[in-house]
């Protein structure tokens, strides 16, 4: 990869645990990117299957961070970040492929609009490109969104409904939270909010990063001519046990840590009794270890309350922003909607 200091340094961080295949073609895919400055920095959380020794002498141009254990997506990201250096940082899934130009876009982009601290590429469905179709990918699509009970959406997805790509976002939007898959990231920025909670592990870290950048007054925006695919499901399967605790569990955590107080009042007792209902609704589907799943999500959060409370008053501390400007319009009663009835 031929590297030149007249464009801003860009450093991808891959964070990796196993599965040398999906690995190999991220980084085949990396190898024909146009943008001159890139360093890509692996992040092995404790591989045990040769994947890195694999990348190593298959692609000898990429830096091998290595972890002691398994730090997660967001742990692994978070070190890479103190070890690179970059003006810009992209946070990568390693089960990613993507256009040649995608990073001059993310950075053409982000150099004419100093108040972005992060961007999200368009990502579609690895899956339906290998089909000949253009699909969004449920992690991010076309850019994310969330509710006013802390639900997040997508344009080009809404819960597990996934549009084809017409052409219907093709131009830059302002967004709630920029897609861990492919996170485009101003490193000055991040220095001044904080890096991804490590406590999150994995899932809807980068939405909880990206509240805090909103809170104290930068902007997140799409940048559709950038184009990552993605093969969903390929690191930890949808649906799974463990999934479906993270992502209960870590939403409330970032609903507690970053709403504003008196919104908090009202929003976390609703939230809690929707999460008692949605016990009742993965019974009825997928049976009691789904149900016990989405309690000790709610437990984990009663019991670290003290620790989440005390995260959020670093958090407000940062604030510039109200909710109000924040928060635009929002879909709350088609949310409630579909957690009561399914």
């Amino acid at each position: 990869m031929i590297k030149s200091i007249q464009k801003p340094k860009v450093d991808i961080i891959i964070p990796h645990y196993n599965g040398w295949q999906i690995l190999d073609g991220c980084l085949a895919s990396l190898e024909m990117q146009t943008y001159p400055n890139v360093h890509v920095s692996l992040v092995d959380n404790g591989t045990t299957d040769g994947s890195m020794t694999c990348a190593k002498e298959k692609y000898p141009w990429a830096n091998i961070l290595t972890s002691a254990e398994n730090l997660g997506y967001a742990g692994g990201c978070n070190y890479g970040f103190k070890l690179t250096d970059g003006k810009y940082v992209v946070f990568l899934n390693n089960d990613t492929e993507h256009e040649p130009d995608w990073i001059e876009q993310l950075v053409g982009h982000a150099e004419q609009h100093e108040k972005i601290a992060a961007l999200q590429p368009k990502i579609l469905s690895i899956q339906a490109r290998n089909k000949g179709e253009r699909v969004f990918d449920y992690a991010g699509a076309a850019g994310g969104l969330i509710d006013g009970l802390g639900y997040p959406y997508a344009m080009g997805r809404v819960f597990g409904t996934l549009e084809k790509d017409m052409g219907q976002y093709d131009v830059p939007y302002p967004i709630f939270w920029a897609s861990g898959t492919a996170m485009f990231a101003r490193r000055a920025a991040l220095e001044q909010v904080g890096l991804f909670d490590d406590d999150f592990f994995a899932h809807m870290e980068e939405i909880d990063l990206c509240w805090r950048l909103l809170l104290h007054g930068y902007e997140v925006y799409s940048e559709p001519k950038a184009i990552v695919y993605h093969y969903g499901g390929a690191t930890l399967k949808e649906g799974s046990p463990k999934k479906v605790y993270l992502n209960h569990r870590n939403n409330l955590m970032m609903i507690i840590k970053n709403r504003a107080f008196g919104r908090l009042l009202w929003i976390l007792p609703m939230r809690m009794f929707l999460e008692l209902v949605s016990t009742l609704f993965y019974y009825k589907k997928y049976g009691s270890e789904y149900s016990w799943t989405v309690l000790r999500a709610l437990l984990w959060n009663i019991q670290n309350l003290g620790n989440v409370w005390r995260k959020r008053v670093m958090t407000q501390k940062l604030r510039v922003k109200s909710d109000g400007e924040i928060f635009n319009k929002v879909e709350t009663f088609t949310v409630i909607k579909k957690v009561i009835f399914g």
